[in-house]
């Protein structure tokens, strides 16, 4: 909306012309002035006590004084966060709101006089004085709102009327109680472990426990406007508190993990610390709704958890509820320094309205300590809020002041029913204060002394809500404050004495009975992979209607001659290309009642143009998806998104996708291998370790084109040595496969598994189009997939003198010049999958050749690849290594040095 203030400094005959502009011709005046005659007309026709009205003319002064005032109602309501009373602590900073009557053309004889202008806030006969008293109680009191910069107008109407209408609205007797509890047991938790477990980390609320009040209502709210299911993302702050007094986890098993007897099943590895766990329970709302609540395990990578919430998120919605988003509610709670300083909040926001990864919008709860472990906000961002990050998609941000626990729970109210009515992001900043340093053994005095100091005098949010009930309450509330007094007092002592809690009945949903029917990996799992064929019908059946479109539908020429090409190439030869086993391989299993999830940057016609899973009409540009017909009742079965140049935020969407649903092959493709290294949090916290530490399986899969192919550093190595450095316990699966029908068994084998392990795949590019990675009907109809691929060529084991292993793109360069040469003593063995190391079939291998040397052979320099790791982990083979030189950077820029280096290794694994 127009800031007026302009008008209010210009001539009074200037006011008259833009007026009777508007008597004579409403449309010709600007739309915002158009919006003010008229309610001013209306005004002045209603209420005989406002100059102008029964009839009486009005002059351009008294317009110039109504635009004044009207322009200043508009201030309060674009700027008046500026000046809100939101911080508990501090004084705030002059942020120079500019809302003194005198910036506008207001005299103080002015405020005794009634303006029609007040309408505007709902006010008809209105002096000056009320009309700013109304704006300073709704704008600048214990809430202060950013919404006036939304451009959707339905939205700015909606924020506005509640905000003007209901956010100072006193909460009745039985809210009163409710937020009282809430905050008795937000202060219960943190002194009973300030008391039992002192020393001890817990990263404590205290300070801000209106948080519990806060999430309680959200829950309430949210369930009354069809919420079924709230899934929680936050870093270890709090968590602990929201664990109790939200998700209903007893004190006894939140003890048991402070004393460290709480021992999950860690066959798989070490766990991890009891602020970083996740949870699941069924809670009654206080309405009576029951609401399936769900809190994500997270590392201390404070906000990467966020993408994984929505993406889970997403999955609940598509999987349980027809993807109707309003049944399921993501809530992130940030803290006040990682929202404004962490990058993935950027994206996880920028994502919110896109069509492959939207969830019917995020609330965004912060969490406002008004510093980051030591770091205090002046140091910590450059704008002014650490909530600014919300512009970017139009969000509207509440802030509030966590000390008034009734004010926030009338903004979180607000909030979930601005989600619900508009499925979009909406950020509620509660400004409050942190008791203690970062950890509790942490002196925050070193670094904050004066704050510090005013922190160490300041009652808790429960203590000075009591207060207020107290002073200000009426009877009906100081009974209130008396009796919860009291009960809070009793509760601490119960929980001293250890009174037991009973854990709260849990019924599980759909898909975790499907992760309960999974079970744990065994090391003999690995030594042979299941059968995952297809019949010689199904393919067929799948491969004609992967080739052919609705007669209606013209696809560009260039697509229709490679899909005739692949006929033919079939028809001729009875082989398919890595495309089309590629997808076959999704065909097949949306045929069988799966579903397949992909994104990514270019994913639909695929980086290379080799996908092609949609293809468009060249006139209409409509999409036609190939693999869809396969699945049940037209329904969307198969689902590809071209994502945002993302990697962080994107794989972190779909980890938390495939942690939902263990029947969907989720994939991430990257447009490089090494793009990559942006999601590398999410790799190492989540995707590598997430089994070891939280006991949760995952099958997403990762496709990172590898391969030297003289296209420089960045485009050539997916860091092939970082992911085998990250391998134990068989926590994921390294495959680098050359042919079209190992790459569809690897994909089949992903939900064919009676567990569910991450897949990274070091995907071809040139070789995309390799003849000679093409496969026949045959190696689809029968047997699985091939952990390791021995020499066809060579026709006398015995003879063999050399044996060169290797795995990917090099070894078509070894097989041309074997070929080339007849080489029947040298024979290439290909290892499709690098861990779980196939050592049984690499020793059988090592045995048939007894009278060879081995080599391992890798276009990586000596550094990078999987020399170190073979080295390190392959005992039963004794092998020389034939690589490029150690090198800083993973390739050579220039394409001549390239071929040099490559016409090097290939020479030396034949001539030594």
């Amino acid at each position: 909306m127009k800031d007026f203030s302009y008008i209010t400094h210009s001539h009074p005959s200037y006011i008259e012309s833009l007026y009777q502009g508007y008597v004579d011709n409403p449309e010709s005046v600007d739309p915002e002035f158009r919006k003010f005659f008229e309610g001013f007309d209306f005004a002045v026709s209603q209420v005989p006590a406002v100059p102008g009205a029964n009839g009486k003319s009005v002059d351009g002064a008294q317009l110039t004084k109504e635009f004044a005032v009207y322009s200043l109602i508009q201030a309060y309501r674009q700027r008046g966060h500026l000046q809100a009373d939101t911080n508990p602590i501090r004084k705030r900073k002059d942020r120079g709101a500019n809302l003194d009557p005198k910036f506008f053309g207001l005299a103080e004889a002015d405020l005794a006089q009634k303006f029609a202008a007040g309408k505007a806030i709902g006010m008809e006969s209105a002096t000056l004085k009320d009309i700013i008293d109304r704006l300073q109680k709704t704008y600048t009191g214990k809430v202060g709102v950013e919404y006036q910069f939304i451009l959707k107008q339905e939205r700015v109407e909606w924020l506005q009327k509640e905000i003007e209408a209901n956010l100072y609205q006193p909460l009745p007797i039985e809210k009163k109680r409710r937020v009282l509890e809430k905050l008795n047991q937000g202060v219960i938790f943190e002194k009973f472990l300030h008391t039992k477990y002192v020393g001890q980390k817990r990263f404590s609320l205290e300070g801000g426990e209106t948080t519990i009040a806060a999430l309680d209502t959200i829950i309430d709210t949210a369930a009354n406007s069809g919420v079924k299911e709230v899934v929680i993302g936050m870093a270890h702050r709090g968590r602990l508190n929201v664990l109790a007094n939200i998700l209903g986890k007893t004190y006894e098993q939140i003890f048991s993990e402070f004393e460290g007897t709480a021992i999950p099943d860690q066959t798989m590895g070490s766990g991890d610390v009891k602020y970083h766990l996740g949870f699941s329970s069924e809670v009654e709302t206080i309405s009576g709704k029951t609401v399936n609540l769900k809190l994500a395990p997270n590392p201390s990578h404070l906000e990467a958890v966020d993408p994984v919430v929505l993406g889970f998120s997403r999955a609940k919605a598509d999987v349980m509820y027809g993807s109707e988003f309003d049944a399921v509610l993501p809530i992130l709670i940030h803290g006040d320094a990682s929202v404004a300083g962490q990058g993935i909040v950027y994206e996880v926001v920028q994502m919110s309205d896109l069509n492959g990864y939207d969830t019917g919008g995020t609330m965004h709860f912060v969490i406002n300590n008004q510093i980051g472990f030591t770091t205090d906000f002046d140091d910590a961002r450059s704008s002014d809020y650490s909530t600014s990050v919300a512009g970017i998609v139009q969000a509207p941000v509440l802030h509030v002041n966590g000390d008034d626990p009734e004010a926030v729970v009338r903004c979180v109210e607000i909030a979930t029913r601005y989600r619900q009515e508009f499925n979009a992001d909406i950020f509620i900043d509660m400004v409050c204060y942190r008791r203690h340093g970062h950890n509790e053994g942490d002196d925050p005095k070193f670094t904050q002394p004066a704050l510090y100091a005013l922190i160490d005098k300041h009652a808790n949010p429960r203590e000075t809500y009591v207060q207020f009930l107290l002073q200000n309450g009426k009877t009906e509330a100081q009974e209130l404050a008396k009796e919860m007094e009291k009960k809070f007092w009793g509760d601490l002592q119960d929980r001293l004495d250890e009174i037991k809690q009973n854990p709260l009945p849990y019924k599980f949903q759909q898909p975790e009975l499907w992760w309960q029917s999974l079970r744990k990996s065994t090391p003999a799992d690995f030594e042979a992979s299941p059968n995952t064929a297809i019949s010689e019908d199904e393919f067929r059946r799948l491969f004609t209607g992967l080739m052919q479109w609705p007669e209606d539908f013209k696809p560009l020429r260039k697509v229709e001659k490679l899909l005739q090409d692949k006929v033919k190439l079939f028809d001729a030869e009875q082989k398919v290309d890595w495309a089309t086993g590629e997808l076959l391989a999704y065909a097949s299993l949306i045929a069988e009642g799966k579903e397949v999830r992909m994104s990514g940057q270019d994913v639909k016609r695929g980086t290379f143009s080799h996908r092609h899973a949609i293809i468009r009409d060249e006139a209409t540009n409509k999409e036609y998806n190939r693999i869809n017909q396969f699945g049940p009742n037209d329904k969307t079965c198969f689902k590809i998104y071209n994502s945002l140049l993302s990697e962080y935020a994107v794989l972190g969407f779909e980890y938390g996708y495939a942690m939902a649903n263990p029947n969907a092959l989720v994939l991430w493709e990257a447009q490089f291998g090494d793009f990559a290294n942006g999601a590398q949090i999410i790799i190492d916290q989540f995707i590598s370790s997430a089994e070891t530490k939280w006991q949760r399986m995952n099958g997403v899969v990762m496709l990172l084109p590898h391969g030297y192919e003289g296209q420089g550093p960045e485009h050539s190595s997916a860091r092939l040595e970082r992911f085998l450095q990250l391998c134990a316990e068989d926590n994921m699966v390294i495959t680098n496969i050359t042919t079209a029908a190992n790459f569809f068994h690897a994909l089949r084998r992903q939900l064919t598994w009676p567990f569910r392990k991450p897949l990274i795949n070091f995907s071809p590019k040139a070789n995309l189009r390799l003849q000679a990675s093409y496969s026949h009907i045959s190696e689809f109809t029968n047997g699985g997939f091939k952990e390791v691929v021995d020499d066809a060529f060579v026709q006398n084991a015995s003879a063999v003198t050399k044996v060169l292993f290797c795995s990917g793109k090099v070894y078509y360069d070894l097989a041309e010049k074997q070929a080339k040469e007849s080489r029947q003593d040298v024979a290439i063995v290909r290892m499709e999958q690098l861990f779980p190391l196939p050592v049984a079939q690499l020793e059988a291998l090592y045995n048939k050749y007894a009278n060879a040397t081995w080599f391992w052979v890798q276009e990586e320099p000596l550094n990078m690849g999987a020399a170190s790791f073979l080295q390190m982990n392959l005992k039963v083979v004794n092998f020389g290594i034939i690589s490029r030189q150690p090198s800083a950077a993973t390739a050579t820029g220039y394409s001549k040095v390239h071929a040099q280096e490559q016409a090097e290794i290939v020479d030396t694994a034949f001539s030594i």
